[in-house]
């Protein structure tokens, strides 16, 4: 297996997002990876693939029982790299949906550590 730079594990595990491919996002994540979803808690690496299968039935309720192509948008993304670490921030959005929020990630040699995301909605009323 080659080994990637922080910057190509960033962009591949971007384009796991869009497509919605939890072995494309785990293959560029680090071991002990977790995701950080106000949601749900803390996903770790384990659990991210059910998960991600969860996700996508909830995004497919709100889009007439079909999971929307690209799956994820990203936009928006800022990095900043220090001292071996890329810390990277975006947005992301829901085709056809109401769902989207931020994201904060960091990557470093061994592959993506961590995201952290937030939701963007009003508050309720």
């Amino acid at each position: 297996m080659t080994t990637m730079d922080t910057v190509e594990y960033l962009s591949a595990y971007a384009e796991g997002w869009s497509k919605g491919d939890a072995e494309m996002i785990l293959q560029a994540s680090a071991d002990g990876y977790t995701f950080d979803d106000p949601n749900v808690g803390v996903v770790s690496r384990e659990a991210f693939s059910e998960y991600l299968v969860t996700l996508k039935e909830a995004v497919a309720s709100q889009c007439n029982g079909r999971v929307p192509e690209p799956f994820m948008e990203l936009t928006e993304v800022l990095t900043q790299e220090n001292e071996g670490v890329l810390t990277a921030s975006c947005w992301w959005a829901v085709p056809g949906t109401q769902i989207k929020g931020s994201g904060l990630i960091k990557v470093d040699p061994a592959g993506v550590r961590s995201e952290v995301i937030t939701y963007y909605t009003k508050l309720g009323g």
